[in-house]
């Protein structure tokens, strides 16, 4: 899949305006899942078969909660097969899977699962459930991983140094599993979103260590920048409530009922213990559209 974003996307800051990955067909009238910061405001999509096949396509649904995208080719994909949907419920270390990419360059590769636990990004984001397999691909992003029976279990979303997530040294890939699409996939399909993915975002890129969330990057023109937040800043509380993990920050913010309802941040900014508040944003308004949609 090769994807053209739109001019001035806040996106192409971090994922680049044009970008490539892959996707694997779910629906047989054209509906592809991969992995959603590829088509994450997207202008153009371009999806190549491996066949070398290119049919133009558009985007779907993008659900920020999961990360999923869902693409739809405009022209009938005539000849492939969608997919079967998996679980991980039964998945276990050790399991052999097959990894595959797709275009013209696609290929299958043995893995082997490390590991089933969640997951918590540095940019907002966290998943009760994720899949980690090893040797790692480099091509991962939208990668589909396949049990034994030919079933998805999952779409890839990140290279990862420690899959084992004990410390120790071991590249991998972890994939969103399929579990989580089933319950949205509809609701992906009738509104392009879901209404788990709307919530507070306040565009800050952090770390854990030590029982601290600290600040490393803040977005421009965000909510964090707006207050003055910065990189170095720890966040120690969220409305009176401590947080000392990404995933206790996250999930106390997400816990908000509207997703632009103020609230006060305790932050460490240097030698000084500061309350802030900061009126958070709806991240699905702040996604740029192709013109005239």
């Amino acid at each position: 899949m090769e994807v053209q974003a739109v001019d001035g996307s806040r996106s192409a800051e971090t994922l680049g305006q044009q970008r490539s990955g892959s996707g694997v067909v779910i629906g047989a009238d054209g509906l592809v899942l991969t992995i959603g910061y590829l088509m994450l405001e997207a202008d153009t999509i371009q999806v190549v078969t491996q066949d070398r096949r290119t049919l133009p396509a558009r985007a779907v649904a993008y659900d920020q909660a999961t990360g999923f995208g869902l693409v739809k080719t405009l022209l009938p994909l005539r000849g492939i097969a969608p997919a079967p949907l998996g679980s991980v419920a039964d998945v276990r270390p050790g399991d052999a899977v097959l990894a595959a990419t797709g275009g013209e360059d696609g290929d299958i590769d043995m893995a082997r699962v490390v590991d089933k636990r969640p997951f918590t990004g540095y940019w907002e984001y966290a998943i009760d459930v994720a899949l980690f397999t090893s040797p790692p691909i480099d091509n991962h992003s939208g990668a589909a991983v396949f049990n034994q029976r030919g079933e998805l279990l999952g779409i890839g979303s990140l290279f990862v140094g420690d899959a084992t997530g004990n410390g120790r040294r071991l590249p991998g890939n972890m994939f969103v599993p399929v579990d989580l699409l089933k319950p949205i996939l509809s609701e992906m399909q009738q509104t392009g979103s879901t209404r788990a993915s709307r919530r507070p975002w306040l565009g800050l890129t952090s770390s854990e260590a030590q029982g601290r969330v600290e600040v490393v990057r803040v977005s421009k023109d965000s909510p964090a920048e707006q207050v003055g937040m910065k990189a170095g800043d720890v966040v120690l509380a969220v409305e009176g409530q401590r947080v000392a993990t990404l995933e206790e920050f996250y999930k106390t913010l997400w816990a908000r009922g509207t997703p632009d309802a103020d609230l006060t941040l305790t932050v460490l900014q240097g030698p000084d213990v500061k309350n802030i508040r900061v009126k958070p944003v709806d991240r699905t308004t702040t996604i740029k559209k192709p013109p005239g949609i």
